[in-house]
């Protein structure tokens, strides 16, 4: 299957009634084929995952921004972390943002295989050892890294303090003290752009296949999944 049969979902989040229409569909097919197979921004190296939009209207970059999420229905606010980081630095990146998390977490994996585009299920699992997630984990690099229909999130059982891993490969921490998560970017070389535009927030496309759907299933099963949806904070 080519890389670019791979690509099925489109999302134009800015504005959701164009969905059916984008401005990839103007581009010959070898115009498309030129794009898709274009995976480094200068110093940037996007995975297999995810393209930016024909026009570029954001171009990847590395770095992190500070934000704030607010809760729609109970309008509480929690500090916010998000990160884009080169594919060469970004799972060791993720692995290493689950440490402060403490030494046993809560974890939804989430699949947008099955969903309508701009939207996905989340399959729930509570109390799991951290060092046998990152174990597991380290066996589905590939997966987490390359498919643009799985996320997962690992979150502390015992309060309000979350590390999500989404489809776009960004990296998104709740926290009310986010100094620990943000010492770890910084480490990486990471710098703090609170103008920093993500590949999420302009027109761009997602990839997946049959052998990524059957690895998202392995992974579920090895970490002893219940297949329910839970509802956990989102990406900003």
């Amino acid at each position: 299957m080519s890389f670019l049969q791979r690509f099925l979902e489109r999302v134009l989040r800015n504005n959701p009634s164009r969905v059916a229409r984008t401005s990839f569909d103007d581009l010959s097919q070898d115009q498309l084929d030129a794009h898709l197979r274009v995976g480094r921004y200068g110093n940037f190296t996007l995975t297999d995952a995810v393209r930016p939009s024909i026009g570029l209207d954001v171009v990847p970059r590395a770095g992190y921004r500070r934000d704030t999420y607010r809760d729609p229905e109970s309008g509480n606010r929690m500090p916010v972390l998000a990160a884009s980081v080169s594919a060469e630095h970004l799972f060791d990146v993720f692995m290493d943002l689950l440490d402060p998390l403490g030494e046993v977490v809560d974890v939804v994996m989430e699949s947008s295989h099955d969903s309508e585009p701009g939207s996905h299920s989340d399959l729930y699992r509570e109390q799991i050892d951290n060092v046998i997630l990152k174990s597991t984990l380290y066996d589905y690099e590939q997966l987490l890294l390359n498919d643009g229909c799985t996320g997962m999130a690992a979150l502390n059982p015992n309060g309000p303090t979350e590390v999500q891993f989404d489809e776009h490969k960004l990296l998104f921490i709740y926290a009310h003290d986010l100094r620990p998560f943000e010492e770890i970017l910084v480490q990486y070389g990471l710098k703090r752009d609170d103008t920093l535009k993500f590949i999420s927030e302009a027109e761009h496309l997602h990839s997946t296949d049959d052998e990524h759907v059957e690895q998202f299933q392995n992974l579920v099963y090895r970490l002893g999944i219940d297949r329910q949806e839970y509802s956990h904070l989102t990406g900003c």
